[in-house]
C-alpha cells in the first residue's frame, strides 16, 4: 500500500503524487492587485484625456515614461534592489515594451476622439484576445468557463458600444488595435514573470519607451513642452501609468492570464461612470446592461477558479 509522504518530503512519481500549483491558491490576491491596476488606469484615463489637449499622444508617452525611470530608480536605489535589473532576456523586453508603446499610443488617441465607454468597450475584447493567445503560447487551459467569460464580456462591449461596423470612426479604430497591443503586452509580461522582477520589468518598461517616445515625439522635428498648468496631470500620469502595470505585472505573477486579465473588464462601468461625471458624457441603459453582463461573467469566471 502506498503511503503519503511524510511533511516537507517530496512524493515519489506515481504514489499520490500531486503536481505543484501553487497559482491556484493565489486568485485572490492576484484579484486585488487587478484591482489597484484598474483603479490606476482609470486614474491616467482622466489625466491623459486631459494633457492631450496640449500634448500628442507620443509626448505624453515620452514624460510619462521619464516619470516612471526616476520613481523606479529611486525606489531601487532605496531598497537596494537594483541589482535585480539584468540584461537578460532583452529580446522578450523589447517585443513586450513595442507591443505596449504601439497599444498605448493608440489608446491615448482613442479617448482623445471618442467617448470613453465606447473606447473603453471596444478596447475590452484585450481579455478575450488574452485567453486565446494564452491558450496557445502559455500553455494554459482553455476551459468552457473561460470560453463562457469571454462570450459574455464580448456581448456585454457590444451592448455599451453598439458600434457600427460599416462606419467606424478613426477613434474606435484605434482602439481595437490597441486592444491586440494590450494583449501582446500580458502575454509576454506573463512570460517575463517567470524569470524576471518586478522591478526589472518595470525599469525597462520606463527606459525603452521613454527611448521610443523620443525618436517618434522628435519625428516632426519639435518636441513641445507641457504648460505649468499641466505638468501635475503629466506627473499623475506617470505616477499612475507605474502603479498600473506594477499592479498588473504583480497580478499575472501570481495568476494565469486568463483568470486575471478577463477582471479588466471592470473598467467599463467604473470609466463609463467617470465619463458621466466629469465629461457629461451619457449613461444609458444600454450601458448599464453591458456592464452588468460584463459584471457576471468575471463573477462567474472568478468563482470557478477560486473553488
Amino acid at each position: 500500500m502506498s503511503q503519503s509522504p511524510a511533511p516537507g518530503e517530496i512524493a515519489p512519481a506515481g504514489v499520490n503524487a500531486r503536481p505543484r500549483t501553487p497559482e491556484r491558491h493565489a486568485v485572490l490576491p492576484a484579484m486585488l492587485w487587478m484591482l489597484g491596476a484598474i483603479a490606476s488606469f482609470a486614474i491616467m484615463a482622466v489625466a491623459g484625456r486631459t494633457a492631450s489637449g496640449e500634448l500628442d499622444t507620443f509626448e505624453i508617452m515620452t514624460y510619462r515614461s521619464f516619470v516612471g525611470i526616476f520613481i523606479v530608480v529611486a525606489v531601487g536605489l532605496a531598497t537596494g534592489r537594483m541589482g535585480q535589473v539584468t540584461t537578460r532576456q532583452l529580446h522578450l523586453h523589447f517585443a513586450r515594451n513595442l507591443f505596449h508603446f504601439a497599444g498605448q499610443n493608440l489608446w491615448f488617441f482613442a479617448i482623445a476622439m471618442a467617448p470613453l465607454a465606447q473606447v473603453i468597450s471596444i478596447e475590452f475584447t484585450s481579455p478575450i484576445w488574452v485567453i486565446l493567445l494564452a491558450a496557445l503560447f502559455l500553455g494554459e487551459r482553455f476551459t468552457v468557463m473561460k470560453l463562457v467569460t469571454a462570450l459574455m464580456g464580448f456581448a456585454g462591449v457590444l451592448i455599451v458600444a453598439r458600434p457600427d461596423f460599416a462606419n467606424l470612426d478613426p477613434g474606435l479604430t484605434a482602439a481595437a488595435a490597441a486592444a491586440v497591443g494590450f494583449a501582446l503586452t500580458a502575454v509576454f509580461t506573463k512570460i517575463l514573470t517567470r524569470q524576471a522582477s518586478v522591478l526589472c520589468i518595470l525599469f525597462y518598461i520606463t527606459t525603452m519607451q521613454a527611448v521610443f517616445g523620443l525618436i517618434c515625439g522628435f519625428w516632426d522635428g519639435e518636441m513641445a513642452w507641457p504648460s505649468s498648468e499641466l505638468l501635475p496631470f503629466v506627473g499623475l500620469i506617470g505616477v499612475a501609468g507605474l502603479t498600473a502595470h506594477s499592479c498588473l505585472t504583480r497580478a499575472l505573477s501570481l495568476a494565469p492570464a486568463s483568470i486575471v486579465m478577463p477582471m479588466d473588464f471592470l473598467r467599463l462601468p467604473l470609466l463609463a461612470f467617470v465619463g458621466m461625471a466629469f465629461y457629461d458624457e451619457s449613461l444609458d441603459l444600454w450601458v448599464v446592461l453591458g456592464a452588468a453582463l460584463i459584471l457576471a461573467g468575471n463573477f462567474i469566471n472568478l468563482r470557478a477558479n477560486a473553488r
